[in-house]
């Protein structure tokens, strides 16, 4: 009779070890979500939140979008989205037109005093980006970014928000 631990032992022993909180992946997950968080604030300060940054640089790179399409590509969800435009008009750092053909909705724009905006973070951004991952060598940043990236993508239709892709991206999708 054998005493080593058989494959389905083994993977019964890997699940009871979830009990233990530190080793729950989404308990991990939300970890370094507020981690995140509390570094893009040294760094960035209290100018804009990271779904503010998000908005401006989607709208930087796609311009005159409507706010349904902006929250898909940007995975938030349509009233948050709203809000946060809203907010980002009143700061002077995008505007909302009414689109003629669908008076429903907005086509979203960022100002000149936007762009300057993310110009200015671009420091502040590249420090983050660096403190974040600078407990991994060379090797795991790249390595963490790719697992990252599909653990995200793979995951996308689980959201509350999914990320949506503009129909010319969907061809380049993961």
């Amino acid at each position: 009779m054998s005493t080593k631990p058989s494959a389905e032992q083994h993977e019964t022993a890997a699940e009871s070890r979830l009990v233990d909180l530190y080793e729950h992946p989404g308990h991990l997950l939300r970890r370094a979500q507020q981690i995140s968080v509390s570094l893009f604030h040294d760094e960035i300060g209290g100018v804009i939140t990271p779904v503010q940054y998000a908005i401006l640089r989607m709208l930087s790179n796609h311009p005159g979008i409507d706010q349904v399409t902006l929250a898909g590509l940007v995975a938030i969800d349509t009233s948050t989205g709203a809000t946060v435009c809203a907010r980002l008009e009143e700061k002077g750092l995008l505007v909302r037109e009414v689109i003629p053909h669908n008076r429903r909705q907005r086509a979203l724009r960022i100002t000149a005093a936007g762009e300057s905006l993310l110009e200015e973070l671009v420091p502040g951004l590249q420090r983050l980006r660096k403190r974040i991952l600078a407990p991994l060598d060379e090797a795991e940043r790249e390595q963490f970014m790719v697992l990252l990236d599909k653990l995200v993508h793979v995951n996308n239709a689980h959201s509350r928000a999914p990320l949506a892709r503009l129909p010319s991206e969907n061809d380049d999708a993961h």
